[in-house]
């Protein structure tokens, strides 16, 4: 095992090299950029103040002398300074970082733990009627679009239906808490219900499906037979013999999902103004903000390399045939 994920990081090395390439390229062939702001407003800049600042940012230099320049400051730990703030790429991280991932976090959780019973039970009674309802429910939940669906959320919880607990809306329809207020858990989680449940409503149709139709292949096998004629409690054979095995294809979409937890959910931070990694995304990719989204989009890439790896881990802790040499 320590072989294999020693090979599997030096792997990575000469693949997030690529990945660098080939954002870095696609993000100064993309139309417009840091300057674009400046030169299309009127905002009490003269030509040569708007060309002074290209050449402070460094941006009137060949394409290739940028790139060098920014993977050396990576190298030596630097991931450089916001072009729009001027401040360090590591400080907006660090300050939207956490939001992102509270919000992440109590999404991935309350997802686990309706999709996991969904898709087992749905399983195990299959063609019931619990079967056709979790299956009416993920195909409601994978065609509705999110960004839709957050807007009507708005529009019912914020715009029509009132709080039955004082005054005001059943839910706001945006930021991460009540502004003038002291920190409030309930209000906290308040602001959470609605872009919660946007994102888990989305997670929740796509693990059930595939659990159950994972579940569905394992408890017809010959080893969960013999379990039974063991046996063996029901519960028993369901969870620890064919769960374990089943759980392996659903392993492998949440380590896909993790980093979302860095990277934010776009839309849903978009939509309800939550000040995490996906609105900062956003907000970079209108201002052109190079450093920001290099950053941003590189540390995602190691982190799904990182999750995959970590996946074909508990692959083998799941899954006792499944062996790495």
């Amino acid at each position: 095992m320590g072989r294999y994920v020693a090979r599997r990081s030096l792997q990575a090395i000469p693949l997030l090299f690529v990945v660098s390439i080939i954002v870095f390229g696609m993000l100064n062939l993309a139309p417009g950029g840091p300057m674009a702001a400046y030169e299309r407003r009127a905002v009490g800049m003269s030509p040569q103040d708007i060309e002074r600042m290209r050449q402070q940012l460094g941006l009137d230099d060949p394409v290739y002398i940028q790139y060098f320049r920014w993977l050396g400051q990576v190298v030596r730990g630097d991931l450089g300074q916001s072009m729009a703030t001027r401040r360090p790429v590591t400080t907006e991280i660090a300050e939207r970082l956490p939001r992102t991932a509270l919000l992440m976090a109590v999404s991935f959780t309350v997802t686990l733990m309706i999709a996991i019973p969904f898709g087992v039970i749905a399983a195990v009674r299959q063609y019931s009627f619990f079967d056709h309802f979790v299956t009416t429910l993920a195909f409601i939940g994978q065609s509705i679009p999110q960004y839709w669906l957050g807007l009507i959320m708005i529009v019912v919880f914020y715009g029509i239906l009132d709080n039955p607990f004082g005054d005001g809306p059943m839910f706001p329809s945006g930021g991460m808490y009540t502004l003038g207020q002291d920190f409030s858990l309930l209000d906290r989680i308040w602001h959470l219900v609605l872009p919660v449940t946007m994102l888990s409503l989305a997670w929740v149709a796509w693990y059930s499906r595939y659990l159950r139709a994972s579940m569905l292949e394992v408890i017809h096998s010959d080893y969960v037979r013999t379990a039974r004629a063991k046996g063996l409690r029901e519960w028993v054979v369901i969870m620890r013999h064919a769960f374990r095995t089943a759980a392996i294809p659903l392993v492998t979409i949440i380590a896909l999902d993790l980093p979302l937890i860095f990277a934010g959910a776009l839309f849903t931070e978009v939509i309800f103004s939550w000040p995490g990694m996906g609105r900062l995304f956003y907000d970079a990719a209108e201002r052109r903000d190079y450093h920001l989204l290099m950053a941003v989009i590189m540390i995602t890439s190691f982190l799904i390399i990182l999750s995959n790896l970590l996946a074909d881990i508990v692959y083998g802790l799941l899954d006792p045939r499944i062996r790495y040499q």
